[in-house]
């Protein structure tokens, strides 16, 4: 199976994968509760028996601004792990704008420095690699959580 069909699970309750690795039956297997959608086209949360789906509307370019939702992300999905739920984070290929929201999180919610969620991440989806622009993102936003950067 290629790393662009699979769920990378990244902790017990979040998972990150490609647009193309979303069928219902693994949604259903993964228990997933919420979808984080960041690529520019919406799936319908019915066609995948989902009860919620944010929906970001993206463009994985060095220009978008993804910052502008790494907080509210970050605490919306902390807000479904209390509550019990799973969370699927996915952008087209799995690569680049879902990693950069779950590098986020990781780094909001635990508490992890850039390099570090950046590792964690990599350790269990080989493929992430941010873009240019969403990295210079997260090292604002590095700054911005912990005042220095490393």
């Amino acid at each position: 199976m290629s790393f662009v069909s699979q769920f990378a699970q990244l902790t017990d309750f979040l998972y990150l994968s490609s647009a193309f690795a979303i069928t219902r039956e693994r949604l259903l297997d993964f228990r997933i509760t919420h979808i984080i959608n960041c690529t520019l086209e919406a799936q319908s949360p019915n066609e995948l028996e989902i009860k919620t789906t944010t929906f970001l509307q993206i463009g994985d370019n060095p220009q978008s601004r993804l910052d502008e939702y790494f907080d509210k992300v970050a605490d919306e999905i902390n807000d479904v792990v209390m509550q019990g739920g799973n969370v699927l984070v996915h952008c087209l290929g799995g690569v680049s704008r879902s990693s950069t929201i779950c590098i986020a999180y990781l780094m909001k919610h635990k508490k992890m420095k850039l390099k570090e969620a950046h590792d964690f991440v990599k350790s269990k989806r080989r493929i992430i690699r941010p873009n240019i622009g969403f990295w210079e993102q997260l090292v604002n936003y590095e700054r911005k959580l912990f005042g220095s950067n490393t």
